[in-house]
């Protein structure tokens, strides 16, 4: 993977708000990378940083090595899981790019009130 691809995937990553997640699938459509597991490559190597927890499978569980660690901080930031699956529908981030296609970056996180929306409405969540 080079550099540039892995640190959009970080940059992605660190976009995710509290109260939301994401799939593998969903940061590597948002980041171009080229598959999902490049992403849970980026978070083993050099994840420690960022919100790991907001990351989960395609179909809204945890790894199964991180289970109760991962289900523990998400219900701290308000995510509830019935049994071991999230509901994507409710928690699922959505991005203001996802809806264009585009990659997203912090800093274009951070810039998306001049596209219409208020503070307010960022820092819940639902955009960016």
């Amino acid at each position: 993977m080079d550099e540039t691809t892995h640190e959009r995937v970080r940059d992605t990553i660190a976009a995710i708000p509290p109260g939301r997640v994401a799939t593998y699938g969903d940061i590597a459509t948002l980041a171009g990378a080229s598959s999902p597991r490049l992403v849970g490559r980026v978070l083993r190597e050099d994840g420690h940083d960022l919100p790991w927890h907001r990351v989960l499978r395609a179909n809204g569980t945890p790894a199964q090595h991180l289970a109760h660690r991962q289900l523990e901080l998400l219900r701290a930031e308000g995510v509830l899981a019935d049994g071991q699956r999230v509901d994507l529908r409710r928690y699922r981030w959505r991005s203001i790019t996802a809806e264009r296609g585009e990659s997203i970056t912090a800093d274009r996180c951070e810039s998306s009130t001049a596209e219409g929306r208020d503070e307010h409405e960022l820092n819940q969540g639902t955009h960016c």
